[in-house]
């Protein structure tokens, strides 16, 4: 049987934040639903990067409650973000420049070779395999998984941290300004990937200054101001002007 509970992926109810005096967070309510793209605007201090660090595990709510896939949860760490499925791409912090391909999709989760002559040693063969196989999942076409991360550009780059996580199996994915200095074609294909993660039943927030770059590939938007959820609504109900009007 079909109901919304079916459907949720993550839910917040009341959730509350304080930083000292500052009330960052105020009674923020949000559900996201499975293969869901939501689109969450808002300036500076609305609030926004204090919810995604609370549902990525780098903050603790102060009051309030979390729900993955219909049951309460406490994300204490990042580690337990993770665990559950929940993944953060950031603009400039998820890749390790100087590393290869290979070593950025599977850092800090490198499969193993174990027997009498491994020891557990990284099984490097395994890593470039599947590495590759996983980044033409998303339709990147680089030459090896040896290439330093470094010689690729803001859009590959993207484009390797949304296949690391769709090989982990995430369910959630909070992109926090992937579209930030690339160029019109790169923006083209961060926004593709987006877009293609709706039929893996993977649930994404969209946070972008850009709110062309929003309306594009949003099926919700939330706004938010001063702490506050101002607006939830479908990307077919309103338009980009109206957007702007809102969050002003």
């Amino acid at each position: 049987m079909n109901n919304n509970s079916d459907k949720e992926l993550i839910k917040c109810t009341g959730i509350n934040k304080w930083y000292g005096n500052l009330h960052a967070l105020k009674d923020m309510d949000m559900t996201i639903n499975k293969g869901e793209v939501i689109g969450l605007i808002g300036d500076n201090g609305a609030g926004k990067s204090t919810l995604i660090k609370i549902m990525c595990g780098v903050h603790k709510l102060d009051k309030g409650d979390l729900y993955f896939e219909g049951k309460r949860v406490s994300i204490e760490n990042p580690k337990s973000a993770m665990k559950l499925g929940i993944e953060t791409i950031h603009q400039y912090s998820t890749m390790f420049f100087e590393m290869s391909i290979a070593s950025n999709v599977f850092i800090g989760r490198e499969p193993k070779k174990f027997g009498f002559n491994f020891l557990g040693l990284k099984d490097e063969k395994k890593m470039d395999y599947e590495s590759m196989k996983a980044i033409k999942e998303v339709g990147l076409d680089l030459r090896s998984p040896h290439i330093p991360v470094k010689e690729l550009s803001g859009g590959e780059r993207q484009g390797v941290a949304i296949a690391r996580s769709m090989y982990f199996k995430s369910k959630m994915l909070i992109l926090d300004e992937p579209t930030n200095h690339l160029s019109v074609k790169e923006t083209f294909k961060v926004l593709e990937y987006i877009k293609g993660l709706k039929s893996l039943g993977i649930g994404s927030i969209f946070i972008s200054h850009n709110l062309y770059h929003v309306h594009e590939v949003a099926d919700r938007v939330i706004g938010m101001a001063r702490g506050e959820k101002v607006c939830d609504m479908d990307k077919k109900d309103t338009t980009v002007n109206e957007l702007i009007k809102l969050i002003g």
